[in-house]
C-alpha cells in the first residue's frame, strides 16, 4: 500500500524560466526504505521539500499529493504531524546544547522525550554522556545522531533524509545504516533517503533515479544503477622524488585536548597522497599547520622547504587550498572571482586576463563567465574551485573533503583533475571520506584519535589488513583501535 503518492507534479522557480520537476509521478509504499537519487540539479531537494510542505507544487492538470491519506498541499498541519525531516545540515540550533535541541524539537510537536524516548534510545544513548555540550562543539557524527533523534522524537511515520551522511566518516555512516533498518524493522517507519554513497543506495529497497527533473527509472538498485567505472592509476615509485612535505612529531594541542600527536610522514612530488579518518580524528587540525593557518605545539614540519611555523606566509604563496565551503566567493562571478585569487596570488594582470580565458573554455563556462558563483550547480562550483586552486600553478595542493555531497559522476570528473594535475607534477595533499576514492590515491595514511595508525599504498594495506577494499581497512583499523 502506498503511504506517498504522487501525480504529475511540477515545480519551476524564476517565474517559470527554470523547471525543477517535470511530471513526477511516484508511489512509495508502507514501510519501504527507499532512494531518490541522481546527479546535482537533478530535482531531488525540490521533490524532498514538496514532500515536506516546505514548498509548494505549480498547479497542473491532473496533479495531485498525497501522505498518509492526507493532501499534502490542504492538509499539510496534519501532515507535519507524521513526518520527520532530516536535511543535509541537520537543522539543528548550535547555540542550544545537545539536550536544549531535543528538548525545543519535543516541544514543536507537542510531547517529551520521555514520551517517546523508547524510540530514540539506541541513538540517543552514543551522545547523552554529552547532552550538555553544545551542538556547535559536536563531531560530524554525534552532529548526525542528534539530528536522527530530533527527527524521531515524535515517532513520524515517515523519515525523509536528504544526504544525511555527508561529510561522516565510513564507521559513523555504516552505525547510521544500521540504525535505519531497526527503526523500519521494529517501528515500521518509512524511510525516503538521497544519498550519493553507492554503497548506501544498494542498502535501499527501491529507488528512482532522476536526472534534469525527472524520473527515468524505477526499481530495484541492483537492476537500476549501471555498472560502476572506477579510476585506474598506474603504482609509481615515487621514492627518487623530493620530498615536498615532511612532518616530524607535528603535535596540536587545544588545553588539555591533544587533537593532533606527534605525527610524522613525508610525502614526494607529484604524489597523491590520502590523508584519511573519522570525524574528530585530527585530519583538518594537521592540515590546517601544513598550511600555514594554524601553528604547532610541538614538532615541526616543512611544505615546499618552509618551516610551517616560521614561514607560514611563504607557505601560504606556493600552495593552493581548497575547503569543504569550495573556498569561493558566492557573491563575485567567475571571472571577478579568477581576477581576485589571481591579484592575491601577485599573478600580473596580463596572464590573469589570459589564464582566466583558457580556464573558462576548458571548463565550458563561456556563456556563464558573467553569473555569480553562488548561482552555479554544485558539482560545476566544485570544479571552479580546483581550477582556482591551481590557477597560479602551485607545486602542491591541499584539498578538505573536496567531493562532500556532490553525485558519483561529478566525483569521477573531479577526480579525473586531480589526476592530471598530478601527471603535471603537482603533488596533491586530500583528505576524503569516501573510501572508494582512496583507491585512487598513491599512499594513504588514516588517522585515528590523533594518531597515524596506518600509511603505505592501497594495495599493500589491502594485503597487510587482508580485505579487498580500502573501506574494509577502514573500519577494521576503527575497531582494532576501539578495543585497544
Amino acid at each position: 500500500m502506498a503511504i506517498i503518492s504522487l501525480k504529475n507534479i511540477h515545480k519551476s522557480y524564476d517565474k517559470g524560466r527554470v523547471e525543477a520537476l517535470k511530471g513526477i509521478s511516484l508511489d512509495i509504499e508502507e514501510g519501504e526504505i527507499f532512494g531518490l537519487i541522481g546527479p546535482d540539479g537533478a530535482g531531488k531537494s525540490s521533490l524532498f521539500r514538496l514532500m515536506t510542505t516546505l514548498i509548494l507544487p505549480d498547479k497542473a492538470e491532473g496533479s495531485s499529493l498525497t501522505l498518509d491519506g492526507l493532501d499534502i498541499i490542504k492538509d499539510y498541519k496534519k501532515v507535519r504531524k507524521v513526518i520527520g525531516y532530516m536535511p543535509g545540515k541537520f537543522s539543528l540550533y548550535q547555540d542550544l546544547t545537545v539536550e536544549e535541541n531535543l528538548t525545543f524539537y519535543a516541544t514543536i510537536f507537542g510531547t517529551t522525550i520521555e514520551e517517546n524516548y523508547a524510540l530514540i534510545e539506541d541513538i540517543y544513548k552514543q551522545i547523552e554522556p554529552f547532552k550538555n555540550r553544545k551542538a556547535g562543539k559536536l563531531s560530524g557524527g554525534m552532529k548526525q545522531k542528534l539530528a536522527l533523534s530530533c527527527a524521531l522524537i515524535h515517532a513520524p511515520k515517515v523519515l525523509f533524509l536528504d544526504e544525511p551522511t555527508t561529510g561522516v566518516d565510513p564507521v559513523s555512516r555504516r552505525e547510521f545504516w544500521g540504525m535505519l533498518r531497526r527503526l523500519k524493522q521494529e517501528y515500521g517507519i518509512t524511510i525516503v533517503v538521497s544519498t550519493p554513497y553507492r554503497d548506501e543506495v544498494m542498502q535501499c529497497e527501491r529507488i528512482a533515479l532522476m536526472s534534469e527533473g525527472e524520473i527515468t527509472a524505477i526499481g530495484k538498485p541492483e537492476d537500476v544503477l549501471p555498472p560502476e567505472e572506477g579510476l585506474t592509476r598506474e603504482d609509481k615509485d615515487f621514492s627518487q622524488q623530493p620530498v615536498v612535505i615532511e612532518a616530524e612529531g607535528l603535535t596540536k594541542q587545544f588545553g588539555d585536548f591533544v587533537a593532533t600527536n606527534h605525527i610524522s610522514f613525508k610525502v614526494h612530488e607529484g604524489e597523491i597522497f590520502g590523508f584519511l579518518g573519522a570525524n574528530g580524528a585530527g585530519k583538518t587540525t594537521a592540515m590546517r599547520m601544513l598550511c600555514g593557518l594554524s601553528q604547532p605545539t610541538d614538532g615541526w614540519a616543512k611544505v615546499s622547504g618552509f618551516d610551517v611555523a616560521k614561514e607560514h606566509e611563504m607557505v601560504k604563496k606556493h600552495i593552493g587550498y581548497m575547503s569543504q565551503k569550495f573556498s569561493l566567493y558566492d557573491d563575485l562571478t567567475i571571472r571577478e572571482n579568477l581576477r581576485l585569487f589571481g591579484g592575491i596570488y601577485g599573478m600580473k594582470p596580463s596572464e590573469i586576463k589570459e589564464k582566466a580565458n583558457e580556464l573558462i573554455d576548458k571548463l565550458d563556462l563561456t556563456d556563464l563567465k558573467d553569473t555569480l558563483v553562488s548561482q552555479l550547480p554544485l558539482g560545476r562550483k566544485q570544479k571552479l574551485a580546483f581550477s582556482v586552486a591551481t590557477f597560479h600553478n602551485p607545486k602542491i595542493v591541499f584539498l578538505d573533503e573536496p567531493t562532500g555531497g556532490v553525485d558519483a559522476e561529478t566525483r569521477k570528473q573531479f577526480w579525473e583533475l586531480i589526476q592530471e594535475a598530478a601527471e603535471r607534477g603537482i603533488t596533491i595533499f586530500v583528505t576524503t571520506h569516501y573510501m572508494d576514492e582512496a583507491e585512487y590515491c598513491d599512499r594513504v595514511s588514516i588517522m585515528v584519535d590523533g594518531h597515524i595508525k596506518a600509511l603505505d599504498t592501497p594495495a599493500r594495506l589491502k594485503q597487510d589488513f587482508e580485505v579487498d577494499t580500502m573501506y574494509d581497512v577502514f573500519v577494521k583499523l576503527a575497531r582494532t583501535a576501539k578495543r585497544s
